[in-house]
């Protein structure tokens, strides 16, 4: 490993506030697979990756089940789920500056992949994966808790946990006595991660398009977006 990535590496680490043993396991967890792709060798993240998505579900629903002992079972999983979700992940990603630390495929990196919210989320749960096969689950406790339960702090507020789509239903039927439509505006990516943008008429407007990795998810935010001027 050439000086300069080591250098790359130990600056990620101080910042993340762990230390690897082995700095090849950590190299390859941002080993994007657009480079798989373009060079034909089959190491890349995706299994640090996969594994990391599991470590990383156990560890927020051990601290959203200790911190809120009142909540019945359906709130612990709605409040896990955005925990988990792409918006959270790729904003921790970049707080951690992964983006820097990114390995990509000529063509990744010239179609912007260093600031796809989806390759920063995918990243993240590789280096959680890497971490707990290089230090075991108790750093990796400790790291998610250091970075996650503040966001579980913010998810638990109403903002965070309403349904935007109900909450626009209710809005348009009081003031308009209409039902909002959306629209598929556009779908972009790979075949594999797909993104959906979705726009809303309600009340005589046009709000979004808002995006999401489901056209549920774009709708969501489309009615967020509507709502935020419908309900103010």
């Amino acid at each position: 490993m050439e000086s300069g990535r080591k250098k790359e590496l130990a600056a990620f680490q101080k910042a993340a506030g762990f230390r690897f043993k082995s700095l090849a396991l950590l190299n390859l967890s941002f080993v994007h697979r657009s480079i798989s792709n373009e060079t034909g060798s089959r190491l890349n993240n995706e299994r640090l990756e996969f594994l990391g998505d599991s470590v990383l579900g156990v560890v927020c629903a051990t601290l959203i089940y200790q911190k809120y002992p009142e909540k019945p079972e359906g709130e612990l999983a709605k409040i896990k789920a955005i925990a988990v979700s792409e918006e959270v992940l790729s904003g921790i990603a970049k707080t951690l500056r992964i983006n820097d630390a990114l390995l990509l495929g000529k063509g990744e990196e010239l179609s912007g992949g260093r600031d796809k919210k989806a390759i920063l989320a995918d990243t993240l749960e590789a280096v959680i994966g890497a971490l707990y096969l290089d230090s075991g689950y108790k750093a990796v406790f400790s790291f998610v808790s250091r970075y996650f339960s503040q966001e579980i702090e913010r998810i638990t507020a109403d903002e965070y946990l309403r349904d935007y789509k109900s909450v626009l239903q209710e809005i348009c039927q009081r003031n308009f006595r209409a039902y909002p439509k959306y629209r598929l505006v556009r779908k972009s990516g790979p075949d594999h991660e797909h993104i959906f943008w979705m726009e809303v008429d309600a009340g005589g407007a046009t709000y979004g398009p808002g995006a999401g990795k489901t056209k549920k998810a774009a709708e969501q935010e489309a009615a967020r977006m509507a709502c935020k001027t419908l309900d103010s």
